[in-house]
Parts: C-alpha cells; sequence; structure tokens
C-alpha cells in the first residue's frame, strides 16, 4: 500500500509540470541587449527546472525555455507533450563568456542532473531527454569531452546525446521564469525547487550573489 501511495504522489507530481497556464509577469530583456551575448542549448528534463538552475549561475544573463531536437515547425507546449514531434523540452542560455565558459555550462548540464536516465530527468517520455545542442565543433569537443570524464563516475552507461544544434523554437510565454513565478505550484515545490537547492550545494562557488 505505501509503495501505491508513493507512485501515486509522484504520478501527481509529474503530471504536474502539464498545467496550470499562467500569465508571465517577469519583464523581458530586448533583444538588442541578449544579442551582445553568446547561446548555448541544453536539454535535462522540465524545462522549469533546467531554466532555474541557469538562471542562477554568474555571468548568465537570461535563460529562456522553449523546444529543440525535433522537425515539427512552431511546437505547442501540447504537441511536444505527446512525444511525437522529436522535440525535446530545451533551454537557450544567454552568457557572457568572458565571465563564465561553454565549459562550464556543460559541467552545469552533467552536475546537476542523473546522465544515466533515458527520456526520466525524473520526468518520463522523449521530450525530457538529456541532450547538448553544439552550435561548433569546439562546442562538440567540449560535450564530448566532459561527457568521457565523467563516464567514470557512473556505473550505468551516460545517455546523454549531443547533437548539432538546428533550431531552437521558445515556448509559451507563461513557461518563462515560471518556477520563480509559481513557487508554490505542486510540481515546482516537490520537483524543481529541491532540485535547485541540490545544485546549488553542490556548485556554491558559482552562484550570483545573493543565490
Amino acid at each position: 500500500m505505501k509503495t501505491l501511495l508513493v507512485s501515486l504522489l509522484l504520478l501527481f507530481n509529474l503530471q504536474e509540470c502539464e498545467s496550470n497556464n499562467q500569465t508571465n509577469t517577469v519583464k523581458e530583456i530586448p533583444s538588442e541587449e541578449l544579442a551582445k551575448y553568446e547561446t548555448a542549448y541544453f536539454a535535462s528534463g522540465c524545462f522549469w527546472c533546467v531554466e532555474a538552475i541557469y538562471e542562477s549561475l554568474e555571468g548568465v544573463k537570461e535563460v529562456v525555455s522553449g523546444y529543440s531536437g525535433g522537425k515539427e515547425k512552431n511546437p505547442t507546449y501540447q504537441q511536444v507533450g505527446s512525444h511525437k514531434t522529436g522535440h525535446t523540452e530545451a533551454v537557450e542560455v544567454y552568457y557572457d563568456p568572458t565571465v563564465i565558459s561553454f565549459a562550464t555550462l556543460v559541467k552545469v548540464f552533467y552536475g546537476s542532473q542523473d546522465p544515466t536516465t533515458v527520456g526520466q530527468q525524473p520526468d518520463f517520455g522523449d521530450s525530457y531527454r538529456s541532450v547538448i545542442f553544439y552550435k561548433n565543433a569546439e562546442e562538440k569537443t567540449i560535450a564530448d569531452a566532459a561527457k568521457a570524464a565523467i563516464a567514470k563516475d557512473y556505473k550505468k552507461p551516460i545517455v546523454t546525446e549531443i547533437v548539432p544544434f538546428e533550431k531552437f523554437w521558445k515556448a509559451e510565454d507563461y513557461h518563462q521564469n515560471y518556477e520563480k513565478l509559481n513557487p508554490n505550484q505542486p510540481y515546482v515545490r516537490s520537483v524543481s525547487i529541491p532540485r535547485l537547492n541540490r545544485f546549488k550545494a553542490k556548485f556554491p562557488e558559482l552562484l550570483k550573489e545573493g543565490e
């Protein structure tokens, strides 16, 4: 009975990542200002969690939640959630390379998830898979080297995909800054915030002042 109750609670919490359309009240940074920064693209589970992790980093200006890795144009949250588009929930990270490097962003990527789980971070399905989208040969080399380096730390194989970046589609407005705007939402409270806090405890030296 206890196992059944735990399973039902987990299912409820995971499903919460698929609900609650709320209005975004955080002011967006103008595109001309963001153009000054480099971009990087990652996926490792629900983008609410991943966005909050990268937002906490010194040197990161902005993080946008969205979709990447599939062929569907202008995908919606419902389409991606159906696991039929090939897209995964991803984030677009705007960062200052004079403050934080792409290699450090990759370190954060691997250090804030379990890279041995297939489509489960902890959410289930291919739209939650672990992916680094590289834009050039240098990024691919860094990503491949990091993957090989951490392999010795796990008994199971690293399943992270390292694939060329093609296109990033911004998610609906209500997904942006979701964890910050909805701290009491059940999924955020039980999954996103604990995941963020585990990351902060692991990498305090990378955090913005006050995080």
